[in-house]
């Protein structure tokens, strides 16, 4: 026997439920409603097409299940692996907003690339882009205003025509854009929005 609040319960009666519970699967139901996003990447030679699926419980909308495909069938391994992998998190956790850290934190080992003035690190950061905004769609998470920084849009940051110009910025680890770089011995990023510094 063990106490639960003011209740004596049978160890055997918690093990059940507690059974039960992980028994309860989600149905999947006949007719799903969808998003489909195309995915145009700097480091896969076709299109990628990812479609993102989700249910409605108790008045919220929860993801359910990803595809992605491409014609790109040397990937086909990798991508069954992420559907399979994210579907799988989709149908067991409450909030699985978790996974756009995990993705955003992969560096791909040949280097990323600049897209719409921000830096990508990744195919599977890119792919956490296009979760966040599916996301924000259904209601899981906020939807962020867009901020345009980075290569493209330098005028915004009120730095000087000089920097502009400048190749030695390196990308800052805090907000991912090309705005890095040495002054007085230390590591600064000039983007306002972030002010990123380490000193040795």
């Amino acid at each position: 026997m063990i106490v639960l609040g003011n209740e004596k319960v049978k160890v055997e009666e918690v093990l059940v439920k507690e059974a039960e519970i992980k028994a309860k699967k989600l149905e999947r139901p006949n007719v799903l409603n969808a998003f489909v996003y195309k995915l145009k990447s700097g480091f896969v030679d076709y299109a990628i097409y990812i479609t993102l699926t989700y249910i409605e419980e108790n008045g919220r909308k929860r993801p359910f299940e990803i595809f992605i495909n491409s014609k790109d069938l040397t990937r086909a391994a990798e991508y069954a692996v992420l559907t399979r992998l994210i579907s799988a998190i989709f149908r067991r956790s409450e909030d699985p907003s978790f996974i756009l850290e995990e993705l955003k934190s992969i560096y791909d080992p040949n280097g990323g690339y600049f897209k719409d003035g921000k830096y990508i690190p990744s195919l599977y950061a890119e792919l956490a882009e296009v979760l966040e905004e599916f996301f924000a769609e259904i209601g899981l998470i906020k939807k962020k205003p867009k901020k345009e920084l980075g290569l493209n849009n330098f005028s915004s940051l009120k730095i000087d025509d000089s920097l502009k110009a400048e190749s030695s910025l390196k990308i800052c680890p805090k907000c991912n854009q090309k705005t890095l770089k040495l002054e007085s011995g230390c590591i600064t990023c000039v983007n306002p929005d972030c002010n990123y510094s380490k000193c040795d």
